[in-house]
């Protein structure tokens, strides 16, 4: 069947896609940092970038529903699903994890807040010094892990769907993101309030859109119905392009809105297109500059080059001065010091922890059958003996 040869189809391009995802976090959490002392370049800086990282993590959220529907094995059990999962995200949390503990983190973290973070449980908390505490790009894998246990519910729900119904579907969710922080704004108090990053925000409001799990769900059942169209023939061929344009002019339009609706509901539209239209470009054999094999590799390390690079760019920063800035040459070559680091570290943990523990423990050995006892005058004659080999 058409679902059955499709899902064969690897999507190299959005391995591809990936690593510009995580590569948006990190230029988010430079320009926050504000590293440039000319002060027009770093308000520039900070202007552009300011709402990159908000756009990453949709991304992300939207592209595993989308991979995971993708990838779903018809023959799968719910608990290999799990482990699986488990498996991916855990051992590169914890080794970031005690690596930051150990590095600056442990110094100021409450021991209870440090569990609830090492067992990706602090997105569920309303506070900022809990869920943006030790690795704070970690907050988002508890989402993740949620979002890892409905998943078996949620394929079903929507593999229920009849394929005519699915962009009715889309478009209700996508609504639905949109709506939510006028939802939001309109229950929570203002006050305390908090600057996201640079414009005032009901802290309540902050969590209740960007990292409190229930909500995001949203993002992530959007990727599975946005994978099914694809799967069941009914994407419309929308072109990368035209949707990359579209999402610029979102992002553009998001630095003046209300930092709510800069959080998710601005960007959700061009997100969620453009993960199956590049999808669709793998599915019909086209060869794309996403499929090089240096994107490639960024792609595969980009997982742990999230995870990395926040502790290197604080660490660096407390090293060398939090408080320093820097001429715009030394600003770049310090972030791109940054970057390779990162990257550098990512590859480490990648070859040396992710994958290995990927290979070692992701799917339950097999357990080896006893031997059946034969009877002695049943077995065969010894061969003859073999001459010399070459």
């Amino acid at each position: 069947t058409r679902t059955r040869t499709r899902t064969r189809t690897r999507l190299t391009s959005l391995t591809g896609v990936r690593f510009f995802a995580a590569f948006a976090v990190f230029l988010f959490h430079i320009a926050i940092g504000r590293p440039f002392a000319d002060k027009a370049l770093s308000d520039g800086a900070f202007t552009v970038f300011c709402k990159a990282g908000w756009v990453g993590v949709s991304f992300f959220f939207v592209l595993s529903g989308f991979i995971l529907t993708w990838s779903a094995r018809p023959q799968d059990s719910t608990t290999a699903f799990w482990r699986r999962r488990l498996v991916k995200v855990f051992p590169n949390h914890l080794v970031t994890h005690t690596a930051t503990m150990a590095l600056y983190a442990g110094a100021t973290v409450a021991g209870g807040t440090a569990v609830l973070n090492l067992l990706l449980l602090q997105p569920w908390v309303p506070d900022e010094d809990v869920y943006f505490s030790v690795d704070n790009p970690s907050w988002s894998l508890g989402c993740e892990l949620f979002f890892y246990l409905l998943f078996p519910l949620l394929h079903r729900a929507v593999a229920r769907v009849r394929a005519h119904r699915l962009w009715g579907c889309a478009l209700s969710l996508m609504a639905a993101v949109i709506a939510l922080p006028a939802v939001v704004s309109a229950l929570v108090p203002a006050e305390p309030s908090m600057l996201a990053p640079d414009k005032p925000l009901p802290a309540s409001a902050f969590w209740l859109v960007y990292v409190f799990p229930v909500t995001r769900v949203l993002d992530f059942v959007l990727g599975i119905v946005m994978a099914r169209i694809v799967l069941e023939g009914r994407w419309r061929r929308f072109r990368p392009l035209p949707l990359t344009a579209l999402f610029v002019a979102c992002y553009a339009a998001s630095l003046y809105l209300p930092a709510v609706y800069a959080l998710n509901a601005a960007t959700i539209v061009p997100v969620a297109l453009l993960i199956p239209a590049v999808a669709h470009l793998d599915t019909a054999g086209r060869h794309t500059w996403l499929r090089a094999r240096s994107l490639q590799w960024l792609g595969e390390v980009s997982f742990a080059f999230y995870l990395v690079h926040w502790p290197v760019l604080v660490y660096g920063r407390r090293l060398l001065g939090e408080t320093r800035q820097y001429s715009w040459p030394a600003g770049i070559g310090l972030t791109a010091a940054c970057a390779a680091l990162s990257l550098l570290i990512a590859a480490l943990l990648y070859t040396g922890v992710e994958r290995p523990a990927m290979r070692r423990w992701a799917s339950a050995r097999p357990r080896p059958r006893p031997l059946t006892a034969v009877p002695t005058d049943e077995l065969p004659a010894p061969p003859a003996a073999a001459g010399p080999t070459h």
